[in-house]
């Protein structure tokens, strides 16, 4: 009886054994499968590399970006600056001085006021075919009561001098024709002496003399 005992208990102890070596083997397999999960993790991180390698591409994309914007800025300035200095112009700059007195003079018969405002000087001085020391006020007070009716209002001649690039001297004779406010004839002929000087881009008239040696 002992000896069928003694029997069935190592008979039990070898299955026991048996059934923790089984039990240990999977755990043991699954350790390889872990390592190669985290070998095909290791394997996968340079996947990241385009990324990397695109940085440098989106900086100097960024950089080309940043420096193309003072450039627009600079030249958007410079086209407004243009624009200002184009829209702050003279009239006067684009006109000879021989077209100017031939302007002035025939505003007379337009009353054309803002063009005679245009061409003279604030610090102009003169004397008037009244025989009158005049400024620039007085021309345009004159200017502005003047109530005749002009048939016609024009230079008969000329003489156009430059004394050096910015003054010019022009002597002449003018002729106008028409009916007072009261409405009588007259026939007036001027001699005069414009000076002009050139300032900022405009002739200005700076100086003048006139003498009426007729009407």
């Amino acid at each position: 009886m002992k000896i069928i005992i003694s029997f069935l208990a190592s008979a039990f102890l070898a299955a026991m054994t048996f059934a923790q070596e089984e039990s240990a083997s999977p755990a043991e397999s699954s350790t390889p499968v872990t390592e190669e999960k985290a070998s095909a993790t290791v394997e996968e991180t340079p996947a990241a590399k385009p990324a990397e390698a695109a940085g440098p591409a989106l900086e100097k994309k960024a950089e080309a970006a940043t420096s193309a914007k003072p450039a627009a800025t600079a030249a958007a300035a410079k086209k407004e600056a243009t624009n200002a200095t184009a829209a702050a112009a003279p009239s006067g700059k684009k006109m000879s001085v021989r077209d100017m007195e031939e302007k002035w003079e025939a505003s007379f018969a337009t009353h054309d006021l803002s063009a005679v405002q245009g061409f003279i000087a604030a610090d102009f001085v003169g004397v008037s075919w009244q025989s009158k020391f005049i400024d620039r006020s007085g021309v345009l007070a004159e200017f502005k009561k003047d109530k005749d009716t002009y048939k016609s209002a024009k230079n008969e001649k000329l003489n156009v001098k430059n004394f050096g690039p910015n003054v010019t001297v022009v002597t002449g004779r003018s002729r106008e024709k028409g009916t007072t406010k009261d409405g009588k004839p007259f026939d007036r002929t001027f001699l005069f002496t414009d000076t002009w000087m050139l300032r900022g881009g405009q002739w200005q008239c700076v100086a003048s003399h006139v003498t009426k040696i007729k009407g």
